[in-house]
């Protein structure tokens, strides 16, 4: 992507003024967009973004600036203007660089720009037609379709140098039901770190009836009950809630400042004896995971939580710095446009011991999350809410009527400590991560888990 001659000089550039370490990120990305609706292809995006981006480390100093002109002269001239902002640097000397063999984690068989168009859009239709196929109740579909091919390469003052090819597909189905004035919608958006051959092999007889059947069977929800409840929250999507309100804290972004409530309690208990909690960036052809990270290293299995013991953190490079301790193959960015930090990759519950079947039938009441939608979470506090996309009653062991408009209201430390069951059926869910460094691509999961005790919103007294 850039001859070696021309990265060495760069980094010598920046490292001019008495940087001690110096990082160049190239990228090189081409994304495109389908969305398919009333039958037929609405919107077709494509596009290549390519650019450079420049880090210099001075001590706790962070100077990031990037460009998107890659001749030799403009490099180094944006190198050394970014370099004046270093003050009082002991400086650093540039150490050989050497290639490195990158361990493919994430095996590719189909480069999505190889393959027709046509059979893209065939994948859509049939994902539209069987949606409608669930029920006559459902009125629309919508159908979005995206593939994403990034190369990159990576080298630092260190004498790292890495090249790496990173590919995302992803499906996400879409249906509205309609019965009369009430509408719902159901959604279901399957990923993978794979080409083509991801998509191809979808199950959309599941993903595209499931989420028809959330849509039509939230036609008939009652309001939910408001109040404190056991809460039976299931898997996949479920880990949303420990992503946001566990994961962001857990990120050095947040513990190297002391601005979360994990900071410094590593061998404290911080969870139910039942709580081991992973980010695992290594798990093949998952869409959060990377052969390596953004700074070149290699992903890895890091145990965060181990049996309700902080074990500990996701950890970038510069903040390794300020906490004194060793990166963790944790940092992520959108693109060279971003300075990375640290993220999270695949991050879940382990799968426990309970028959989920069990957890069910030993509730005497409650509420049954099946499916999570958005929320918001302050990683400072772990205060978070979370709406509910599909949710039940549950009465004397057994799921009841639907219900809807429910809200999932807590601290992540506390309900840590409330969780008293973990099932053995552990998935994971696809989505995408807003932080410091941009949107990424992260797995959320679990096995289906229950909270002994949570607060609902809901809008009628009782249960």
């Amino acid at each position: 992507m850039l001859q070696q001659s021309t990265i060495e000089n760069v980094l010598e550039a920046a490292l001019s003024t008495g940087g001690d370490f110096a990082e160049i990120f190239v990228e090189d990305r081409f994304a495109n967009h389908l969305e398919l609706q009333s039958h037929k292809i609405e919107r077709a995006v494509s596009g290549r973004d390519f650019g450079i981006g420049i880090r210099i480390f001075s001590g706790l100093q962070n100077v990031y600036t990037y460009t998107t002109d890659f001749s030799e002269a403009a490099l180094i001239k944006a190198a050394k203007r970014a370099a004046i902002a270093i003050v009082n640097g002991k400086g650093g000397t540039l150490q050989p660089l050497s290639k490195q063999e990158v361990a493919i984690v994430n095996r590719i068989l189909q480069m999505p720009q190889s393959v027709d168009y046509n059979k893209k859009v065939a994948v859509m239709r049939n994902a539209d037609k069987i949606a409608r196929s669930h029920s006559d109740k459902i009125n629309q579909v919508r159908v979005r379709y995206f593939e994403e091919e990034q190369q990159v390469l990576i080298a630092n003052s260190e004498g790292k140098h890495v090249e790496d090819t990173r590919v995302h597909s992803r499906l996400t189905i879409v249906p509205t039901a309609k019965d009369g004035e009430h509408i719902q919608t159901g959604h279901y958006g399957p990923g993978a770190h794979a080409g083509f051959e991801f998509i191809e092999g979808l199950d959309l007889q599941h993903y595209a009836k499931e989420a028809a059947r959330i849509a039509v069977t939230m036609l008939d929800a009652e309001e939910c009950p408001s109040g404190k409840f056991p809460v039976i929250i299931d898997n996949e999507f479920g880990g949303v809630i420990f992503h946001e309100a566990c994961g962001h804290g857990l990120e050095a972004t947040a513990v190297a400042k002391n601005n979360s409530v994990f900071a410094n309690r590593i061998g404290e208990k911080v969870a139910s004896d039942l709580v081991t909690y992973v980010d695992d960036g290594t798990l093949a052809n998952e869409w959060g995971s990377l052969n390596v990270d953004d700074e070149g290293e290699k992903t890895r299995r890091n145990v965060l939580i181990e049996d309700g013991i902080l074990r500990g953190y996701l950890v970038d490079k510069f903040n390794a710095r300020r906490m004194n301790t060793e990166a963790t193959g944790s940092s992520r960015r959108q693109s060279y446009r971003y300075n990375p930090t640290s993220r999270m990759t695949n991050t879940f519950i382990e799968n426990g011991t309970s028959d989920p079947a069990s957890i069910i039938k030993d509730t005497a009441y409650g509420i049954y999350a099946k499916y999570m939608g958005g929320g918001s979470v302050n990683p400072a506090t772990g205060d978070y809410n979370f709406a509910v996309m599909e949710g039940y009653i549950i009465e004397n062991g057994e799921i009841k009527q639907p219900i809807k408009g429910a809200t999932l209201i807590g601290n992540g430390a506390e309900t840590l400590f409330n969780v008293d069951r973990v099932g053995n059926n552990l998935a994971h869910g696809a989505g995408m991560c807003g932080s410091l460094s941009g949107s990424i691509p992260v797995n959320v999961g679990q096995p289906m888990i229950r909270v002994s005790e949570m607060t609902v919103g809901g809008t009628k007294e009782g249960l």
